[in-house]
């Protein structure tokens, strides 16, 4: 009898088994654990971020009873964020060479870190003349506060105090212990960071060698 495997395209089974394996893994995308961290920076559609972002202001919400507490929530969960990335954003951007100084910090944070989270720098960077403390970082129109609709009876709410936590927890672990809050002030945002006593006096002993 006639074999007809030629002619009906079945062909030898091993012969294929390994056509179709070859074929996969040319498809195959390389995993993210493959991906170096310090090549390429990840976009997230602002669609996608707002979605998500108003998702975690309403889980804190539904857990809050009051403006404060929501907010020190919304701090709580920025803190995580700054805890974890800025190790991510020294690699890149640094080198793994981290700042010792204080004013280098914060204009890491107002410049480089804020850049990589929300695509642009804050506005400004000010300094207490009543407190040698206290510093301000201010943001004219924070992302986190444009897709957001505060309800009336919530009007003092500001969901920047995200931010503020990430700003508080990049701080933390950058070895300049400081409590971060956000405050409004004329339609403004301001990050008001107010420093441990011992960040300054490290500071003023860096500047006397």
């Amino acid at each position: 009898m006639q074999n007809n495997e030629g002619s009906n395209g079945v062909g030898d089974p091993n012969a294929n088994l390994s056509s179709m394996i070859t074929l996969l893994q040319s498809k195959a995308k390389t995993s993210i654990l493959d991906k170096s961290l310090s090549k390429g920076k990840s976009e997230m559609h602002l669609s996608c971020f707002a979605l998500l972002f108003s998702e975690m202001v309403q889980y804190c919400q539904n857990r809050s009873n009051s403006v404060s507490e929501l907010q020190n929530k919304l701090c709580d969960m920025g803190k995580q964020v700054g805890l974890k990335i800025i190790d991510l954003i020294v690699l890149r951007e640094k080198n793994y060479k981290r700042e010792v100084k204080l004013l280098n910090i914060l204009l890491f944070i107002k410049s480089t870190v804020w850049k990589t989270l929300f695509g642009k720098e804050a506005d400004k960077l000010e300094h207490s003349a009543d407190d040698s403390r206290q510093y301000y970082i201010i943001e004219k129109d924070p992302l986190v506060n444009r897709f957001i609709s505060v309800p009336k009876d919530k009007g003092s709410l500001n969901c920047a105090s995200f931010n503020a936590g990430i700003v508080e927890g990049i701080l933390e672990t950058s070895g300049f212990p400081a409590k971060v809050l956000a405050q409004w002030h004329n339609g403004i945002t301001y990050y008001v960071i107010e420093f441990d006593e011992s960040v300054i006096t490290r500071d003023k002993q860096l500047d006397e060698r």
